[in-house]
């Protein structure tokens, strides 16, 4: 795979562009954790060790208020790298890839590769399923790249017979975890990283070319597994479990705690803070591979004239409301961390309050790059936060999430503005939900149903259904998704 790299680049990459005279070309590096929620130093979590990313927030803008569009990996990512909502991609679970319903719309590398960049790929990017998809290309999109790098570590390779996990045989979908005796080197992400460094050193040769690297990283997804010193990092008796839960789920429709599982609610608190210290554990360990990339631009003199986005594909659950992993449309699964370094253009250390969407993420990377694309977006560009953080933009994001079955299934929509969140589900026929985010930032009071409120409900109702509406492509219906018959070409797409 490293040689057809370099015989790619030597051949077709930078010695067929015209040479680039003055300033360096701009270059994109994309990053995007799997399940990783906001408890970050960063983002105020005193328990967090997370020194590279919390580098990343000083360094550039750290946007307060991201969310996802879908709380869920498959729908979540075809949004990062479309701009598009699921409603217009017409991806809503896993396993799919938006060329099944969409399949002339350019990805966002795809309209860099048509702009003369490099893209390449290392990891998930695209859907996989973890762990069984790591080492191979998951569900990917080959028109987006012109290099995949699918590295597979001990965790995957030989750890699995080892993993406790609360399903025997399970461990994507399931709590489990693992405190590795493997050194760092041989495990996925850190060789993901090594991979990472590897391909930033050939770029920083010949700078006659921008690039656009995709940098996929698989932790702290199921199963959480670090090696040893990183569990011994974190402290399981210093994690404080959710209390009065029942009392909290009261007020909470059915379909709002719809995304837990019985083996969940049958921990031991013992259990309970062992995984919270799994989770902190691949964390810390993430981190530590986000800080060789950083130390690696840093080497090789590509910060100044690189953009680094840092984000995840949605938030995670970790015993709130009772709930664990992802898929509900409360603040801690729908929320995501969001960091942009943008030389010259953000502002060091700068925060922006506002809610934003990964819908944005497309537009604002075109901006920076100076390209355009045919291919619609739905989608603000972030730029006039980063240079002015006090900017307010569209001031509101969507997240919305699937419940039922085939033949009953239904959608749950939730509007996030600066002070509140305001949940329908099944347009409002299976529930409402509404939370006051200054006075309850857990979001532990259902104030849907107070009277004191009703006008607040019908204000953020006909928001919310403006904003739905938005989310649909102009025919306003979602595509089908049909099965992937063809290989798009550079050439083939709008």
């Amino acid at each position: 795979m490293r040689f057809l790299f370099l015989v790619c680049v030597g051949i077709f990459g930078f010695s067929c562009l015209p040479s680039l005279q003055g300033e360096p070309p701009k270059n994109v590096l994309f990053i995007v954790s799997d399940d990783l929620n906001n408890r970050l130093g960063c983002y105020g979590d005193p328990l967090a060790i997370s020194p590279n990313i919390d580098r990343l927030a000083s360094r550039g803008t750290r946007f307060d208020r991201a969310y996802c569009t879908f709380p869920l990996c498959g729908p979540s990512r075809n949004s990062i790298l479309t701009g598009l909502y699921p409603n217009s991609t017409g991806i809503y679970q896993n396993g799919q890839i938006f060329r099944q319903s969409i399949p002339k719309h350019a990805s966002l590398p795809h309209a860099l590769r048509r702009a003369g960049y490099f893209s390449g790929r290392i990891g998930k990017m695209y859907h996989y399923n973890v762990p069984s998809s790591v080492g191979t290309n998951g569900h990917d999109d080959s028109a987006s790249w012109e290099l995949e790098l699918n590295p597979a570590g001990i965790d995957r390779l030989s750890e699995e017979p080892n993993i406790f996990t609360l399903v025997p045989g399970q461990f994507g979908g399931t709590l489990s975890w693992y405190a590795s005796p493997a050194p760092t080197a041989e495990h996925t992400d850190a060789m993901q990283a090594k991979d990472a460094v590897w391909v930033l050193e050939r770029f920083a040769k010949e700078r006659d070319k921008p690039f656009f690297l995709g940098l996929g990283f698989f932790r702290p997804h199921t199963p959480y597994v670090a090696p040893r010193n990183y569990f011994d990092m974190h402290d399981p008796q210093k994690f404080t479990l959710p209390d009065d839960v029942e009392a909290d789920r009261a007020d909470i429709p059915r379909p709002g705690l719809a995304s837990g599982k019985k083996e969940q609610d049958e921990m031991t608190d013992t259990q309970r803070r062992e995984a919270m210290q799994a989770y902190y554990a691949s964390v810390t360990f993430m981190d530590e591979q986000v800080g060789v990339v950083l130390d690696a631009l840093d080497r090789l003199g590509l910060a100044d004239s690189t953009m680094i986005v840092f984000t995840s594909d949605h938030g995670y659950h970790l015993g709130e409301h009772g709930l664990w992993q992802k898929m509900s449309l409360f603040e801690e699964s729908a929320r995501v961390p969001l960091l942009i370094v943008a030389p010259g253009v953000a502002q060091p250390g700068s925060v922006v309050r506002s809610p934003v969407s990964q819908v944005d993420l497309c537009p604002t990377a075109l901006e920076w790059a100076e390209a355009t694309t045919r291919s619609p977006m739905q989608g603000q560009s972030l730029t006039p936060m980063l240079k002015a953080p006090q900017t307010v933009g569209r001031g509101w994001a969507l997240t919305q999430v699937s419940r039922g079955g085939q033949n009953d299934r239904f959608f749950g929509y939730s509007l996030r503005t600066d002070r509140w969140r305001y949940t329908e589900w099944d347009s409002g026929e299976r529930g409402l939900e509404l939370y006051d985010h200054d006075a309850d930032p857990g979001e532990r009071t259902n104030l849907a149903k107070s009277e004191a409120h009703k006008e607040i409900v019908q204000t953020l109702s006909r928001q919310l259904k403006d904003a739905i509406q938005s989310s649909y492509p102009a025919s306003g219906a979602a595509p089908e998704v049909r099965p992937l018959t063809w290989s798009p070409s550079l050439t083939d797409i709008d």
